[in-house]
């Protein structure tokens, strides 16, 4: 059986989405963070060294990178989520993936970070800032036209890109890229994403 390391707050919520949708037999072993610090706990680095999350176990197999993780389980359980390998599309699919641990993320968790800070650093802040507004402003406009990043349909690149939009919530930005709120209004129609939501609330901390 395919075993998720959750942790609480994390990105690896998009891997339970995945899953969901797969329809495959999965657990969930959960774990919190840090009271005080927010860090990931000790336990999670006897999977592996890194002891960071997402982390999944399959055939023996411990593979890390929510990215890679979404290629394995969509290229191995699920190649309705992703377009043909001969097709265009799968091209843009590959590019949106990775879009989202890449040029997305980084802004976003400056910015994010940078508001936790007890003494803000001004370069970083405003250097956050730009950065974030260029990368958001490029994916608004990127879904003016669209229901779903590639092909109209549902795909591993949606479920990579879902937490981009609650990272615009958590910095009370999204309402400033219609495009992407809107984006997010239909993954969030999607049984398996409520789902999700709902398995990441039971497994946080009593």
């Amino acid at each position: 059986m395919i075993t998720l390391h959750h942790l609480n707050q994390s990105r690896s919520k998009r891997i339970i989405w995945l899953l969901e949708e797969l329809g495959v037999d999965y657990q969930i072993k959960a774990y919190q963070r840090d009271a005080v610090t927010h860090l990931a706990p000790e336990a999670l680095k006897a999977i592996h060294p890194l002891g960071k999350s997402p982390v999944l176990e399959d055939n023996g197999q411990v593979i890390v990178e929510s990215g890679a993780i979404t290629e394995y389980l969509v290229e191995r359980y699920g190649k309705h989520l992703m377009p043909a390998q001969d097709s265009v599309g799968y091209v843009e699919y590959l590019q949106w993936l990775h879009f989202a641990e890449s040029s997305a993320m980084l802004p976003a968790l400056m910015t994010l970070f940078v508001g936790m800070e007890p003494v803000k650093t001004e370069f970083l802040a405003s250097y956050a800032s730009t950065e974030l507004s260029k990368v958001m402003s490029h994916l608004d406009n990127v879904l003016k036209d669209k229901t779903y990043l590639v092909d109209d349909t549902l795909s591993g690149a949606d479920i990579m890109m879902s937490f981009i939009p609650e990272v615009l919530t958590m910095l009370e930005q999204l309402d400033h890229y219609p495009h992407i709120q809107r984006y997010y209004q239909t993954l969030l129609t999607h049984e398996k994403f409520q789902r999700a939501n709902e398995l990441e609330q039971k497994y946080e901390a009593a």
